[in-house]
């Protein structure tokens, strides 16, 4: 049997600015298991560029090896893409971020492509602040080869068929607010009206963007036993806080009825609107954000929502003082400084 989207699309349905319909963002059809919270991440990064009204010829998408990697192919099918090795997106990513910074580049992975194999690359990626969305949808579990817990599944939950887990789990937010990313944020797969505006802030903003989904497998991992299943992440969920994104030039207001309404500039001049209940920090402090995760643990809660945000990130190529030119565009006349200048170099090393 054969799966083919239609063709066909309403000749007066919805436009972007750049008069590009929902259908020029979309992918592949989806080959996950039916109920795979990845799909709902998927429709979240759809709707995230068409509203935002991005080309999709600016994106390259990237990944590894796992059900999460492959879910490039079911979205912005008319963007560049990547597939790598097992753990080595990030290597791929910064290579040619470095190439052509021009363009906007999205790494998705999962917690065994990130947590295990590719932990050292992950690390790397986020100490250098690489300018991309990384998104990790996590379920806790190896789902192509049988639902082995992964390195994030918690200690003491149980999946379908296993014993309990032996191990602490690794928390990539903590890490990644330890390791220098400017934005860290967690959401649920079935949080749609959270996870929207959390893409489309992570988008515009500058340097490494890190969002771990909680995405429940379906067909290993969906038990109640376990930390990463529907039920038990709804009733364990505590929201740090709701939020707007508000893109740059668009005027949307907001109200809300108690607490307060911080407003976070990004480097684009977007803001993201937070509403922060009279009880919480901060999140541009990191000391603050790391210590909130850690109580929320204390209470077996997930929290989610931007656990961590720093409006003034410089990226890799800030940091490395890089030309504005793409480096893929550079000619011979302006990569050789000439005899003169490699000379002097020479003579500065000696």
């Amino acid at each position: 049997m054969s799966y083919n989207r239609p063709t066909f699309r309403h000749p007066e349905s919805q436009k972007n600015k750049l008069g590009y319909s929902r259908k020029a963002y979309e992918g592949a059809i989806s080959t996950l298991c039916a109920g795979c919270g990845h799909d709902s991440i998927v429709s979240s990064i759809i709707t995230s560029f068409f509203e935002m009204s991005i080309e999709p010829h600016r994106v390259v998408k990237l990944s590894g090896i796992g059900c999460s990697s492959k879910t490039p192919a079911y979205f912005l099918g008319r963007s560049h893409g990547f597939n790598s090795v097992h753990g080595r997106m990030p290597s791929v990513a910064t290579g040619a971020n470095m190439a052509n910074k021009d363009l906007i580049y999205l790494g998705v992975s999962g917690d065994g492509d990130t947590a295990s194999i590719g932990m050292g690359q992950f690390t790397h990626v986020v100490r250098r602040n690489l300018n991309m969305i990384y998104i990790v949808m996590n379920n806790g579990c190896y789902g192509l080869t049988k639902g082995q817990d992964s390195a994030t599944a918690d200690k003491g939950s149980r999946s379908r068929k296993g014993a309990p887990v032996s191990f602490e789990s690794i928390d990539l937010c903590e890490l990644a607010i330890q390791l220098g990313a400017g934005f860290v944020a967690r959401s649920f797969s079935g949080d749609k009206k959270q996870l929207l505006p959390m893409i489309k802030a992570a988008i515009s903003h500058k340097g490494l963007a890190f969002i771990d989904v909680i995405s429940p497998c379906v067909t290993f991992n969906n038990a109640p036993t376990s930390t990463k299943s529907y039920s038990w992440v709804r009733e364990h969920m505590e929201v740090t806080s709701t939020f707007d994104f508000i893109p740059l030039m668009q005027e949307i207001t907001t109200e809300y009825d108690h607490g307060t309404n911080i407003p976070v500039t990004l480097h684009d001049g977007s803001i993201i609107n937070l509403y922060k209940r009279e009880d919480k920090e901060v999140i541009t402090n990191k000391k603050d954000a790391i210590a909130s995760l850690e109580e929320a643990k204390s209470f077996e809660q997930i929290l989610t929502g931007i656990l961590y945000l720093n409006p003034k990130s410089e990226d890799l190529h800030e940091i490395n003082n890089t030309t504005d030119t793409p480096l893929n565009t550079l000619t011979e006349k302006e990569l050789c400084p000439g005899n003169e200048m490699l000379q002097a170099l020479n003579e500065s090393l000696r």
